[in-house]
């Protein structure tokens, strides 16, 4: 196998990611991963979905390391206007919902929601409204347990991890698989669409939650305790406020 320079790409992070060919040519891309809490069990994620709609893994290691499909010509979702990706984020969420039989490895979306919520209440100095934050972390707690079923999530789909293939229009990549709430795995796609988050958050979730055929309400809430508990970096305190104002219980 003869490895390429790593890709020059601002949606990697967490990772060292190049492309590869096989001794028998086959393009491919080693992936060596982090250790972090999140990508814990892609590499048995991508096993489960077994290129469907995922890229396919070709070979991984005790280590971390991973030897995945390459896509080609691996354009990002990023590429279509927001209003398209919606559509594509919506098919391919309805694929990856499929629930593992046991026992399985996955773990449940409730100790990722531990592991943010009590970094987060560890740090009060931070936060921005002690009564928003305090409500998005009783979310945190509360919808796990209420979660109307359980499937394997991707957790992280956004259009920056979804490229254009040849085997397949478009493959998801970077999965973060945890058991839980389908309503969960649509706020991602929601906070990377910032503007229309901003200007319409209720439309948006509700659009989202039409294509989906998920509880609007459930989607709502989840949005609201991501905002309230961990806003994205690039928000000013009025992005914050009033987004999670409008989303507010």
């Amino acid at each position: 196998m003869s490895v390429g320079a790593p890709f020059d790409n601002n949606e990697v992070s967490c990772a060292w990611v190049a492309p590869a060919a096989l001794a028998d040519g086959t393009d491919a891309v080693l992936k060596i991963g982090m250790p972090h809490l999140e990508a814990e069990h892609e590499a048995e994620g991508l096993r489960f979905w077994d290129g469907d709609p995922t890229v396919r893994l070709l070979a991984d290691d005790e280590l971390g390391a991973m030897l995945l499909e390459r896509c080609h010509p691996g354009t990002s979702l990023r590429a279509l206007p927001e209003i398209e990706q919606d559509l594509v984020i919506a098919g391919l969420l309805r694929r990856l919902w499929r629930s593992p039989v046991a026992p399985h490895p996955f773990r449940p979306l409730s100790s990722l929601m531990k592991f943010w919520g009590d970094a987060v209440a560890a740090d009060t100095g931070r936060w921005r409204d002690a009564g928003l934050v305090r409500g998005g972390l009783r979310l945190f707690d509360e919808l796990p347990r209420t979660a109307p079923k359980e499937v394997l999530l991707a957790s992280d789909l956004h259009a920056g991890n979804v490229l254009r293939s040849k085997r397949a229009p478009w493959l998801v990549i970077d999965p973060k698989p945890f058991i839980g709430d389908p309503a969960y795995d649509v706020t991602q796609h929601l906070l990377n669409c910032s503007e229309r988050l901003r200007s319409d958050p209720i439309g948006l979730i509700h659009r989202m939650g039409g294509l989906l055929d998920v509880d609007r309400e459930r989607i709502r809430l989840w949005t609201f305790a991501r905002i309230a508990v961990d806003p994205p970096d690039d928000w000013s305190n009025e992005d914050w406020v009033a987004i999670t104002r409008a989303t507010a219980p």
